[in-house]
């Protein structure tokens, strides 16, 4: 393994731990609604749980009420009962086939709760990129022992691979404000 590769590897990692961080925020719920939410929703379709995504339709009525229409007749009580029994909080209703999901208002003590959750996620990922650096830096140490690259090189690729890290870092905390901010609009 030469310095180019440890410092690709690792550049991929943290690159798949901010989509992973990105992910996660996106299945914290804000006072909007989008269909994504409803991602971790799993459904009985014929003896197996399926994602929700597999069995209907989902689109946003408007800001605040995401539609769910379901591909077969018999499958609107069973997603009601999904989404009931899911841990958002949501209460579907239905309307003949069509199923409405309204977004309840976000409570100034829920939001500060989501908030909490961000920050979390986003130490989460921080330590996730760290543990990448460490064993960047653990790899690079190894070429210094077997003597297979110089000290000065060495050196220079931790200091790069201390910069990536820099970087990613700020990229989380740019996500975590964001995220933040839009937890605590109103």
């Amino acid at each position: 393994m030469t310095i180019a590769d440890i410092k690709h590897t690792a550049e991929q990692k943290m690159g798949k731990t901010i989509e992973a961080f990105k992910n996660e925020l996106h299945k914290i719920r804000t006072g909007r609604a989008h269909p994504g939410l409803l991602d971790q929703v799993h459904v009985d379709y014929y003896g197996s749980m399926v994602p929700l995504s597999q069995v209907a339709n989902l689109t946003l009525l408007d800001a605040r009420t995401i539609g769910v229409q379901p591909w077969e007749k018999g499958m609107g009580p069973k997603i009601e009962r999904a989404i009931r029994e899911s841990d958002l909080g949501l209460n579907p209703s239905s309307q003949g086939e069509l199923l409405r999901v309204p977004m309840p208002a976000l409570t100034e003590e829920r939001r500060k709760e989501l908030t909490k959750v961000v920050r979390h996620a986003g130490e989460e990922a921080r330590i996730a990129v760290r543990s990448v650096r460490r064993e960047a830096n653990e790899h690079l140490k190894r070429l210094l022992k077997e003597k297979t690259v110089a000290e000065d090189d060495e050196r220079r690729a931790q200091d790069e691979v201390q910069r990536l890290t820099d970087r990613t870092i700020a990229e989380i905390d740019r996500l975590v404000h964001g995220k933040e901010a839009e937890v605590m609009a109103v």
